[in-house]
């Protein structure tokens, strides 16, 4: 039986329709925002562009560089990572520190494949931000380094303590690649995409200096296009939860920053329309509840994916919620790791997600204690 017979439902209809179809509206409904006149419009032009010179093309390059690395070099973490004894965890801190869910899925597959122990496992998904580590770090590059300190810090305590007290399974036996989708051939379009990433990348660093431009129409229109080329590289993509380790580096860096790019600016669009169309004042209403607002970001963690995360990690940059919020979402968030790790390992995924609870109310709340108190 092929993937695509696994896929099929017993009436013989395609689950992954559902997906393509629901892609397709998004790509529909953005550019339809993105063309309409007026304020609306407007709006979300400039966000598009934001979304995708600020975080995308910084996405795209980190991936580039951390998946040719490991193309071409040939490298096998997991076997490494089997006879590091206790310098597993630590390994898989830094791992999971990583910006993106790079270093996290590699983790997660090798403890699938009994490389190594369920502690190195949580302590990669404790460390790892997710994809909202690309917006944190371009925007804010000194705290997101006080966020990795802290939350690889934490990984280490805790994943020790979980090789202590729960070795759990070393080895699973459940070990599936259904997910993984191999695309094969680099396409055409992975190698546009990267090119027209080069000038994204010059714009993003140069805003990061905060030089503007003249003429700013044509490198806002630039922006928009490179946007909409990630929304519609989306939602045609065949990958459901990560790229192979097969596949070429473009079209690996090309498919995961597709997906990268559209949550960032859905969360972008969120916050503005919210502000500038609606006139909600969410910093009202998260001061008004503030001993709540991190055990909310907490549980937000646990939703699997990066797109909550980006939002969590933008309402922060806005000045919405506490750093006490930002740093428990971060310890508790796995990105998009958390898809493979339950499509590979389930028991131990939600096992390991749990444990990760643990460092992120603690942390988060010492840190909101301190902000209220001191």
């Amino acid at each position: 039986m092929t993937l695509s017979d696994a896929s099929m439902v017993p009436n013989g209809k395609n689950p992954n329709n559902d997906v393509r179809y629901f892609r397709f509206f998004t790509l529909i409904l953005l550019f339809i925002l993105a063309v309409y006149p007026g304020e609306l419009g407007e709006i979300t032009r400039v966000s598009i562009y934001d979304a995708y010179t600020q975080v995308s093309v910084f996405v795209a390059f980190t991936l580039l560089l951390f998946f040719g690395l490991e193309h071409y070099l040939n490298i096998d973490v997991g076997k490494f990572m089997n006879n590091g004894g206790v310098w597993q965890v630590p390994t898989a801190s830094l791992l999971g520190a990583m910006p993106g869910c790079g270093g996290a899925v590699i983790a997660i597959t090798a403890f699938a494949k009994g490389n190594i122990r369920l502690g190195a496992m949580v302590a990669a998904l404790i460390s790892t931000m997710g994809d909202a580590a690309f917006l944190l770090l371009a925007k804010e590059p000194l705290t997101y380094l006080k966020v990795m300190i802290i939350s690889t810090t934490a990984a280490i305590l805790t994943g020790w303590m979980v090789d202590r007290f729960h070795p759990g399974e070393l080895y699973n036996s459940e070990f599936n690649e259904i997910k993984i989708n191999y695309i094969g051939k680099l396409r055409h379009r992975d190698l546009i995409y990267i090119i027209l990433a080069f000038p994204g990348l010059i714009l993003g660093c140069l805003q990061l200096m905060q030089i503007t431009f003249p003429n700013s129409d044509i490198i806002l229109f630039f922006g928009v296009i490179g946007a909409l080329l990630s929304i519609v590289i989306w939602s045609i993509s065949p990958i459901k939860a990560v790229s192979s380790f097969n596949d070429h580096p473009f079209t690996r860096s090309t498919e995961e920053t597709s997906f990268v790019t559209v949550w960032v600016i859905v969360a972008y669009l969120m916050y503005e329309y919210s502000f500038n169309l609606f006139g909600l004042d969410l910093t009202s209403i998260t001061d008004a509840n503030l001993i709540y607002i991190p055990i909310i970001a907490i549980i937000i963690g646990f939703i699997p994916g990066c797109g909550p995360q980006i939002l969590v990690t933008t309402l922060y940059l806005n000045g919405v919620i506490p750093f006490a919020a930002l740093i428990g979402n971060a310890i508790s968030n796995d990105g998009d790791a958390l898809f493979p790790a339950i499509a590979l390992t389930p028991r131990m995924a939600i096992l390991a997600t749990l444990y990760s609870a643990i460092p992120a109310i603690l942390i988060s709340y010492l840190f909101l204690y301190y902000d209220i108190w001191i």
